[in-house]
């Protein structure tokens, strides 16, 4: 007797061309799209049209929101930027969040204590070396205690996140202002002291042109440098990489403290180039938000620049019409959370294929 044969089954892919790649991202953003607005249109029963002409509104409606979202998709850029090489050698870096809480914290110290006496160009070079020694030491910690006890660095490195919000939750404490308020308030509001310079006539164009420039630079590292060899070649095999001669341990811990000096240096552009204060909310959920987008990508920084550009754009045209329609402050999150849904899943299409059973003839 036969057995008969699945109707469909799941095979792994050899290879998939890029435009079958770049088609299957835009049929599960199309589709995440259509399901937001039939969710949307439950909620307020208003025309879908309309819902998203308050999304775009939301977005890019004005000259200040189109900047807003420039900077807010410059912030998620620098941080999968940092998250890239961690990932592409395996070592599951989940721990951005606190890499960032503590490259800010840093900014935050410099801009309280360092405000009224160092110049503002050495105030503003001293806010960057400090959030990238910060976010640094934060990423070597967990790198330490995996190459030499291996460690899992998943748990590790999220655990480390929670030690960072109470690091900076004690801060708070020591820089409230007004006193009472358990909030740092706004720093140097007065004097500006610390905050980025406007270029251009835009106080964001610098965050800009850093981002810019790092991803930039880490397509380089990536693609042409020696150490980025030695982190693809980690990242396919551990034990391949010893019999090449390759020190895994020096390469982890490397790797980490480049990845985590980025993170910190993100806890600047937010601290110095836009929100001016340190919270424990600070980094806001990028630091995971950011996983997806360089996983998405597959490490390409140029990718990352479109998706982070996408889920940005979503994200603040959300909040308009959470406002617009007077939908609670959860709405935005619900439609954020059907986009990354399709987007995650439109991974497995790339991976993998369906094959569906062919009927057979029957041979008189």
């Amino acid at each position: 007797m036969n057995k008969k044969e699945p109707f469909v089954r799941m095979t792994k892919r050899a290879h998939i061309s890029r435009s079958k790649t770049v088609a299957i991202y835009l049929i599960s953003a199309v589709l995440s799209l259509i399901v937001c607005a039939l969710v949307i249109v439950a909620l307020t029963h208003q025309n879908p049209i309309e819902v998203y002409a308050g999304i775009i509104d939301g977005a890019i409606g004005t000259d200040r929101r189109l900047w807003i979202t420039i900077r807010e998709t410059m912030v998620l850029l620098l941080i999968a930027v940092g998250l890239t090489p961690a990932f592409q050698m395996r070592f599951w870096n989940i721990g951005a969040e606190g890499q960032v809480l503590m490259g800010g914290m840093a900014t935050a110290a410099l801009m309280i204590y360092c405000g009224d006496t160092l110049p503002a160009w050495l105030l503003l070079i001293a806010m960057f070396a400090a959030s990238i020694l910060a976010g640094m030491i934060w990423g070597l910690i967990p790198a330490y205690f995996k190459s030499k006890y291996n460690t899992n660095e998943t748990l590790f490195t999220l655990m480390m996140n929670y030690v960072a919000m109470q690091i900076v939750t004690f801060a708070i404490v020591y820089w409230e202002n007004p006193a009472g308020s358990n909030t740092v308030g706004i720093i140097n509001r007065a004097t500006k002291a610390g905050w980025f310079p406007e270029i251009g006539g835009n106080a964001y164009t610098l965050n800009v042109i850093i981002v810019l420039a790092m991803t930039v630079g880490m397509f380089i590292y990536q693609r042409y440098s020696k150490q980025g060899y030695e982190i693809a070649v980690v990242g396919e095999s551990q034990n391949t990489a010893r019999y090449a001669g390759i020190n895994v341990k020096r390469v982890i811990i490397r790797t980490m403290a480049i990845s985590g000096a980025i993170c910190g240096l993100a806890g600047a552009l937010i601290v110095g180039g836009a929100s001016h204060t340190i919270s424990t909310s600070t980094a806001d959920g990028r630091g995971f938000t950011a996983i997806i987008v360089a996983w998405m990508a597959k490490f390409n920084p140029f990718v990352m620049i479109i998706i982070s550009a996408f889920l940005v754009f979503m994200q603040q045209g959300a909040v308009q019409i959470a406002t617009q329609f007077g939908l609670n402050e959860n709405a935005s999150d619900i439609i954020t959370g059907i986009i990354l849904f399709f987007l995650i899943g439109s991974t497995f299409f790339i991976n993998y294929k369906l094959e569906f059973r062919k009927k057979s003839k029957e041979v008189a």
